[in-house]
């Protein structure tokens, strides 16, 4: 059993909570919040009593071995600082941090202490995804893909209503690339690896951030379109291309569908299995695996693949000029 403290207390935070408990790995044992009602009433719901308004404090928590971050994009760095240096595994949310050099930093430290840093991309853990991957082969010469995340943000009716929110404000290091685009980015990358070059046409919204946009990768002989946005929807499936078929996919993430065309037979054949219910479950899963067996490859592999993603989400912020506050300091 892992026993985990948490900083953030939003709902994405409680999702983690509830999935990475229910694989009977993790437990909640401690809750950090510059308020102390606000750690409190979070941890009431889990019937936690620790609580931390000191970074530091729970840094040096002895009864925890692991906090997860879900904090605004741009204080990562600096609460996992924090954390490492306590020599405590650390689970951080996409965007792991806002620049490459905050993130050459946190895995130097990570190493330093002999703990990992595991960044929650959490659709390449879950089961069609690598049922995916494992028959990605079928396609013969890849051809190209088309990948959609696009879904219209309540945040953006706030944005609409002359108000800045951290998700859309380019001061916490926000904006649809960094948010949602990284999901359909690092799934691309799972499936290809680095690509050549890379383009983005983003749609820049009132708070000077990214609201969507169309992004494309450029591979050896073919590329991936991705529609990526928060203050528009698509309901487009997600579809990778290849010599002898396509691959139909519902989503890039809860991924419930993963339905192979024959290219010639024109017949269909369903690959996908039924998905933990909760979905992060599985992300939790892999995460505990990777720590209590001390899975140095496994946890390199996750590195190198956050490494390229946030290589190509900072070319294409600078193509846009796209700037964040903490890159100007």
């Amino acid at each position: 059993m892992i026993n985990f403290g948490c900083i953030g207390t939003g709902w994405i935070t409680a999702s983690f909570v509830d999935s990475a408990q229910a694989t009977g790995k993790w437990k909640l044992a401690a809750v950090y919040s510059r308020k102390a009602e606000t750690a409190k009433d979070f941890g009431a719901k889990f019937d936690v009593t620790a609580v931390h308004t000191s970074l530091e404090a729970l840094a040096n928590d002895g009864d925890i071995q692991a906090v997860y971050i879900a904090s605004p994009n741009s204080l990562h760095h600096e609460q996992a600082k924090i954390i490492l240096s306590g020599k405590k595994h650390v689970i951080i949310e996409k965007p792991a941090t806002s620049t490459v050099a905050e993130f050459e930093e946190l895995h130097a430290l990570a190493k330093e202490h002999g703990v990992f840093l595991l960044e929650a991309n959490r659709h390449i853990q879950e089961i069609n995804f690598k049922i995916l991957q494992r028959n990605l082969s079928r396609l013969g010469a890849i051809y190209g893909a088309s990948l959609t995340y696009a879904s219209y943000s309540s945040r953006y009716n706030n944005v609409l209503a002359g108000e800045t929110p951290n998700i859309f404000s380019l001061e916490y290091s926000g904006g649809a690339l960094v948010d949602l685009g990284v999901y359909p980015i690092s799934f691309a990358v799972a499936l290809f690896g680095k690509p050549k070059s890379q383009s983005y046409s983003p749609v820049i919204i009132a708070t000077g951030a990214d609201g969507g946009g169309l992004i494309t990768l450029r591979y050896e002989g073919f590329g991936v379109v991705i529609n990526a946005s928060k203050c528009y929807t698509s309901t487009a499936p997600s579809e990778v291309y290849g010599e002898k078929g396509t691959f139909v996919i519902n989503a890039v993430t809860d991924i419930e569908r993963v339905t192979f065309l024959d290219a010639k037979s024109k017949q269909k054949e369903e690959l996908a299995k039924e998905k933990a219910k909760l979905n992060l479950q599985e992300e939790a899963e892999e995460f505990a695996r990777i720590i209590e067996g001390g899975d140095g490859e496994a946890a390199k592999r996750l590195e190198e693949l956050s490494r390229i993603v946030i290589g190509i989400t900072t070319d294409l912020r600078r193509q846009c000029g796209l700037v964040f506050a903490v890159e100007k300091s």
